[in-house]
């Protein structure tokens, strides 16, 4: 039976990583290295990749409600309640659904051993959105992609808008950042034989329509950032540049669309629209 803690104020302690703790400050708790989840749809696709919670925080209706079967796998989690009243003082706090955890971090895995067992990843360079992050996480889930790779500056995927906007999809794909980027980070696909195709606008880029069966086993989707796209050092460097073909004056599509074309196309292209 879950330990239940009602609180009348915001200001308690045992609240400070639902109130007051920043983003930064949550994944740099000592002996912690937190990040919320939010909603119990969320919440359960992180328990299922074995993400450990620590705590709770949700309304009262709830306990008994919508979260009662997510307790039930909990049951030495403390879990901290309040009226609605009070919990709509937290900022967003009714973007939630009802339900948050904050739960602890894992170890990222090592970027060789990721590259080992994959064949087709989502590298993004400087992508600082963390809708976008989200949204990317998603479509590679869904879409076949095998892991994503992050340079050192993009956003956090496990940031609360993250994890929101992908719906738990960041607990369901293996990721991790490269030590550096993008001269360090392109040494190690090419150590790990993988054939990187930079979306770009370029003048010797092909239509994404052009791609065929002849392209490596392995592939690396390479997209850039929200303003500027791709570092010129990492186009230069790619094995082929593509640009998605648009219409009506549009010059390109925001990164997240972008993934979401480039990974259907690909599979599309495996014959079967799955990879499973």
């Amino acid at each position: 039976m879950s330990q239940i803690i009602s609180f009348h104020d915001l200001s308690a302690s045992e609240l400070e990583v639902y109130t007051r703790l920043t983003e930064a400050a949550l994944r740099n708790t000592p002996r912690q290295k937190l990040f919320i989840a939010e909603s119990v749809a969320v919440i359960e696709n992180a328990l299922d990749a074995g993400y450990e919670p620590v705590s709770f925080l949700m309304e009262r209706r709830h306990i008994d409600g919508k979260a009662s079967a997510l307790l039930a796998r909990c049951p030495d989690v403390p879990v901290y309640t309040a009226d609605d009243d009070l919990l709509v003082k937290l900022t967003g706090y009714h973007l939630t659904r009802g339900v948050l955890c904050a739960m602890r971090r894992k170890e990222l895995p090592g970027i060789e051993a990721l590259c080992a067992k994959s064949s087709r990843i989502c590298v993004l360079e400087g992508v600082s959105d963390s809708t976008n992050i989200g949204a990317i996480f998603r479509s590679s889930a869904a879409l076949g992609a095998d892991a994503v790779l992050l340079s050192p500056d993009c956003c956090d995927p496990l940031c609360r808008r993250s994890v929101r906007v992908s719906m738990g999809s960041v607990f369901c794909i293996p990721w991790t950042y490269f030590p550096g980027w993008p001269a360090p980070g392109l040494k190690i696909l090419k150590k790990n034989d993988f054939y990187t195709l930079a979306f770009a606008l370029s003048d010797d880029s092909i239509p994404l329509d052009g791609l065929t069966k002849s392209y490596s086993n392995k592939l690396a989707l390479l997209f850039g950032s929200e303003g500027h796209g791709l570092k010129q050092e990492t186009v230069s460097a790619a094995d082929c540049v593509v640009r998605i073909p648009m219409s009506s004056g549009v010059d390109s599509l925001n990164v997240a669309a972008s993934a979401a074309v480039v990974l259907w196309h690909l599979r599309i292209l495996d014959g079967l629209g799955s990879r499973e």
